[in-house]
């Protein structure tokens, strides 16, 4: 076997090795970002030094990408939720350019570049019918979009405690190998 040097690329995509300690800190996290390293440290008994360590480490492998409010659009008078597939005129990087300069729009939430027959799907948030007319002009103009289609969401369900959700299906999955050593 030969020593072959790995690149930034496949490093990176490589999962870091979590224990059952780092998932731990990470439900505590995904509870309540603002929480003291020392309330962590009761929750998962250790010291607030070594959760300090846990978290830098979690924050350095790239676990871990950073800390925000969680707003809820609907209060500050967005309650309307739409998703905009989006086609570009091109293959290539054309999507990614469009994508890029539909982040710079407010009512845009997030963009996701989609397999099939669309492109790109954009999740907006907007006031009401004509704000959203006002956001499909705006759109159309974008040098790249070819064709559009609206969606609009009845209702949301779920989804706010996707991310605490996977990290306890991993403790689960962790805990059972353990077991069954």
């Amino acid at each position: 076997m030969t020593d072959e040097k790995v690149s930034v690329e496949t490093w990176r995509s490589r999962p870091p090795a979590l224990d059952l300690v780092d998932l731990a800190v990470l439900e505590e996290l995904l509870r309540d970002a603002r929480s003291s390293q020392r309330s962590i440290a009761r929750a998962v008994g250790m010291s607030a030094p070594a959760v300090g360590e846990r978290i830098a480490r979690l924050e350095r492998a790239g676990v871990i990408t950073g800390y925000r409010a969680v707003i809820d659009r609907s209060r500050l008078g967005f309650p309307v939720t739409a998703y905009l597939s989006v086609q570009t005129l091109e293959t290539g990087s054309k999507p990614l350019r469009v994508a890029t300069a539909l982040t710079e729009i407010p009512e845009v939430d997030r963009v996701s570049v989609i397999t099939g027959p669309m492109d790109l799907m954009v999740h907006l948030r907007i006031r009401d019918h004509e704000h959203l007319q006002r956001t499909l002009y705006t759109i159309w103009e974008i040098d790249g979009v070819q064709r559009t289609e609206t969606l609009l969401s009845l209702q949301d369900a779920g989804g706010e405690d996707a991310d605490w959700e996977l990290v306890r299906q991993l403790r689960q999955e962790l805990e059972a190998e353990e077991r069954a050593t």
